[in-house]
């Protein structure tokens, strides 16, 4: 059985960013099979826990059970609104409030990277973003990620483009069948030339 996990980093209610997150997960799921489980992380309720932790240095009960949470996923769903053509401080404030407490959490596990926001100028939010900061994490984040502008409601590109998404991180997780993939073994640069030199 799979679980998928949807950070939402949506502020109002109802609110854009939960219902891209919303949307992804349901995709995700039907993609994965029978029997997938999704669970939904609400950022804004979670805000204080997230101040505390770093003035304390420790998470508490709620938050703690957030990045157990997150840990545990089969693969992550990450939604947030765009806010001076980045991320939002909250959201980011998250990962690395959980970062600081397991730099390898994320290590190898598959993330859908999502977005909202007023105009189709802040788009490239994706890229310029969100995908550098889950690469930093160690991430392995799926190829096509989703950001959707006012307009974009209603319109068929966006359902294609979560269809898309959804089926990518599907399938990541159930490749990988919940376990982190193996590290290579990291061989010396000399090593590696000694072996290119001809013999005798």
């Amino acid at each position: 059985m799979k679980r998928f996990v949807v950070v939402s980093a949506g502020l109002s209610v109802p609110s854009s960013t939960r219902l891209l997150g919303d949307r992804l997960a349901a995709r995700a799921a039907e993609a994965a099979g029978a029997g997938t489980e999704v669970e939904v992380i609400e950022l804004r309720d979670l805000a204080v826990p997230i101040a505390h932790a770093f003035t304390s240095g420790f998470p508490d009960r709620a938050l703690s059970a957030a990045f157990g949470a997150v840990t545990r996923a089969d693969g992550l769903i990450v939604v947030t609104p765009v806010f001076s053509a980045s991320y939002s401080g909250l959201f980011k404030s998250f990962f690395d409030a959980l970062s600081a407490s397991d730099a390898e959490a994320l290590a190898g596990k598959p993330v859908l990277v999502a977005a909202t926001g007023g105009s189709a100028r802040h788009s490239l939010v994706l890229d310029h973003a969100l995908r550098p900061l889950f690469a930093y994490l160690k991430a392995v984040v799926v190829p096509t990620g989703v950001y959707a502008a006012s307009e974009d409601w209603g319109a068929p590109g966006l359902d294609a483009r979560i269809d898309r998404a959804a089926g990518e991180l599907a399938a990541l997780a159930t490749g990988l069948g919940g376990d982190r993939p193996a590290v290579p073994e990291v061989v010396p640069f000399e090593q590696r030339l000694a072996a290119l030199r001809p013999a005798g």
